[in-house]
């Protein structure tokens, strides 16, 4: 018979045999546990705000109604103004920016005293044009206009203050024309001085009743009781401030000088092929014109005028910059208006809500779980109406677009503006509330009623 030998375990045999320990068991981590503490209370925060807001559904719409009308009429100016630029711009840079032109006055004179001196210049004549276009090597298309005022009539009907221009035909590639019917006179027409004309959409509306346009070719327009043939009709351009571009004739420049002959001055074009070269060509034509009226390196007055489209542009700008900011001022007035309603609104929601303020406070709420509570109540409610504002500025820049006939330029840059811009003014006018708010004590807030 054998015996067996009882042994005690080692330590290390009991450890390893040992049940795991319940209470020093690590315990899983959830993942609301992993999030930093400032998401809860910003969460929660946010839930108690949006809890408000419904409860109270009047205050909010009229609340929100302050802010909307500050971020709709914002929106709806700047969105205005970014389509009249447009336009603007559009318009003066027709001829694109590699065309100059050399005239004997400039396209606008502020005062009668620049009236009178641009008037004892020389005038712009045929040889002077003519120089230009051969001493100007960098100038690729070159062109003259001149330019007259008369009655234009078609059977028995007329139009009084119609545009004449007797052009080059190689102003209809300089100035980009387009012809919806028709075509441009020729070479052989030109240089014969043939009656031929190119007219306008309004000519077409105001003497052949509107018709259409490919009907009107080969009909006959009287200026000055001298027939023209009408070859060619061009694309309606419309209006600018209230004037139309499309009221205008236009004729060969030979035929110009028979019929009002060769005393007026002209306005000489040129172009270049690339924008570039645009400012060593006006140095080149400058030159050339300077030297034809014998003008020195002390004379400040060249004796003519040379400019791009860009002078209507800036004088636009000029004109309308004031304009803007006054605009965007008024307009930035309402988020003001609103700004002040949100803190008026948020200072009755802390006066009504005050034993709740108190009892979140005995229950251990810290002074910025209120503080951020209250704001963020506040930065909830103008975002929501910069939203709103946003929408509604668009749809009213939409109908006066099309009222106005402007493009509709939509801008997420002030989409954005609008909402940040609000959400600013919540935070502004929800800070001192909520402040206030924060700074109760607790046992007379539980005392209110």
């Amino acid at each position: 018979m054998s015996s067996t030998l009882l042994t005690e375990p080692t330590e290390d045999e009991r450890r390893e045999t040992r049940p795991p320990d319940p209470v020093r068991a690590p315990k899983p981590r959830t993942r609301r546990a992993l999030l930093p503490p400032l998401f809860h209370t910003t969460w929660e925060s946010l839930r108690i705000a949006l809890g408000s807001l419904r409860a109270n559904k009047l205050r909010t719409a009229l609340t929100l109604i302050g802010v909307v009308v500050g971020v709709a009429a914002v929106i709806a100016v700047v969105t205005i103004i970014k389509g009249l630029d447009q336009t603007v711009a559009s318009t003066f840079s027709s001829q694109g920016s590699t065309v100059f032109t050399v005239s004997k006055r400039p396209s606008v004179i502020t005062s009668r005293e620049d009236f009178v001196r641009f008037n004892r210049r020389k005038d712009m004549t045929e040889d002077d044009a003519l120089a230009i276009a051969r001493l100007c090597t960098l100038c690729w298309r070159t062109g003259i206009a001149a330019n007259a005022s008369a009655t234009v009539k078609a059977g028995d009907k007329s139009s009084d203050n119609v545009r004449i221009r007797g052009v080059t035909l190689s102003m209809f590639a300089i100035e980009d024309t387009d012809i919806s019917a028709g075509r441009q006179w020729t070479e052989v027409e030109e240089a014969s001085g043939h009656d031929v004309a190119v007219i306008g959409p309004d000519v077409v509306d105001n003497l052949f009743d509107g018709a259409p346009d490919d009907q009107v070719i080969g009909r006959q327009v009287r200026v000055e009781g001298r027939s023209y043939e009408v070859v060619g009709v061009t694309v309606r351009l419309g209006k600018i401030f209230g004037f139309s571009r499309d009221n205008f004739v236009e004729i060969p420049y030979p035929t110009f000088k028979k019929a009002f002959g060769s005393r007026t001055s002209l306005i000489a074009f040129a172009q270049v092929t690339e924008d570039s070269r645009l400012e060593a060509a006006e140095d080149q034509a400058r030159a050339v014109m300077r030297n034809r009226r014998g003008k020195s390196f002390g004379d400040t007055d060249d004796g003519f005028t040379l400019e791009t489209q860009d002078v209507f542009i800036d004088l636009y700008k000029s004109a309308t910059a004031n304009i803007y900011v006054v605009t965007v001022g008024v307009a930035a007035i309402s988020l003001v208006v609103g700004g002040i309603v949100v803190m008026n609104i948020m200072l009755v929601s802390v006066t009504e809500r005050t034993r709740e303020i108190g009892i979140r406070k005995a229950v251990g709420a810290s002074r910025r779980d209120i503080l951020l509570q209250f704001l963020i109540e506040a930065v909830v409610i103008t975002s929501i109406g910069g939203v709103m504002g946003v929408l509604a500025g668009f749809a009213l820049a939409f109908v006066l677009a099309k009222a106005m006939g402007f493009p509709l330029l939509f801008s997420v840059a002030s989409a954005i503006l609008g909402v940040s811009v609000s959400s600013a003014v919540g935070i502004a006018s929800g800070l001192w509330p909520a402040w206030k708010a924060s700074k109760l004590d607790p046992i007379e807030a539980l005392r209110a009623e």
